[in-house]
């Protein structure tokens, strides 16, 4: 046991160093502390929807999978966003809107089709666009950026 334990220790560490000596090609987008905070809280609802509507299919609640997707869909989306059309880009935008109407549809079919499995497939769909989203931006704080000396244009869209 303590060979494996020690075998995977040493993975571990070989991991971490590998991933730390990494330099992070994804996109900056500089905003305000304030714009951050509205980007996060609502990725985190999104995170938390999504894990709710997991939960309906396993107990398959298909009106509460309905309920849930419905809170994520295009009535998430606050006149608050527009303060983000004017600093971020329009492909990150796009694909925000997307998710959202992914999961209006996600709540008709639920209502409408009522099949857990039909629902596992959007919702894998939809999640691939998540996937792609945190693989291409990086957030950063304006304030920060200027703090360090990095600037958002020496890094190109990757």
């Amino acid at each position: 046991m303590k060979k494996i334990l020690a075998i995977a220790l040493g993975l571990l560490a070989i991991t971490t160093t590998v991933a730390a000596n990494e330099i992070d090609k994804r996109q900056i987008l500089p905003i305000t502390e304030m714009q951050r905070d509205h980007v996060l809280t609502e990725m985190r609802a999104l995170l938390s929807g999504t894990q709710n509507i997991l939960d309906a299919l396993l107990r398959e609640d298909m009106a509460a999978v309905a309920r849930y997707a419905r809170s994520l869909g295009m009535g998430m989306v606050h006149k608050a966003e527009d303060h983000l059309k004017a600093v971020l880009p329009k492909e990150f935008m796009q694909l925000g809107m997307s998710v959202h109407k992914d999961f209006d549809q996600i709540a008709i079919d639920a209502e409408s089709l009522k099949d857990p499995k039909h629902t596992l497939r959007q919702l894998s769909e939809s999640m691939k666009k998540c996937n792609a989203c945190h693989a291409g931006y990086q957030i950063r704080v304006k304030e920060q950026l200027a703090q360090t000396g990095t600037h958002p244009s020496h890094h190109g869209h990757y």
